[in-house]
């Protein structure tokens, strides 16, 4: 009984894996056509299991930070994932949002300077 589980478990985990992958494209598409800059993806299911990958991305003023996240969460939508929040849209330099698999940051060049999410999430998995 427990062999099925498992195998049921690593089926769970593989359509999971494919559906984060498939957003995750969904969105850095999304963020091309806006025109994002510097777009970075971070997988780090090593790190957690709150979520899948971390999308950096810069806009070059507050307006497009602001177009940058709606056109991210609207293009996610037309292909039927939907944002479970929202942080910092319309009024400030960093725009989060979460897409359970997918968390987006669209920062600007000075608040992603400072902040620095690459270097918190961009760490190597052990070596077993």
């Amino acid at each position: 009984m427990q062999e099925s589980n498992k195998t049921a478990n690593k089926s769970t985990a593989n359509i999971q894996n494919q559906d984060s992958d498939l957003i995750k494209d969904i969105i850095v598409s999304a963020l091309e056509d806006a025109k994002g800059n510097d777009i970075t993806v971070i997988e780090v299911t090593h790190l957690t299991q709150v979520t899948d990958f971390m999308i950096i991305v810069t806009g070059t003023s507050n307006r497009h930070i602001q177009t940058i996240a709606e056109t991210a969460f609207k293009n996610a939508q037309e292909h039927g994932y939907e944002k479970i929040g929202i942080e910092g849209l319309g009024k400030s330099e960093w725009v989060v949002v979460d897409f359970a698999d997918v968390v987006l940051h669209v920062m600007s060049p000075a608040a992603r300077e400072h902040y620095n999410i690459e270097g918190l999430w961009d760490i190597a998995p052990e070596k077993v």
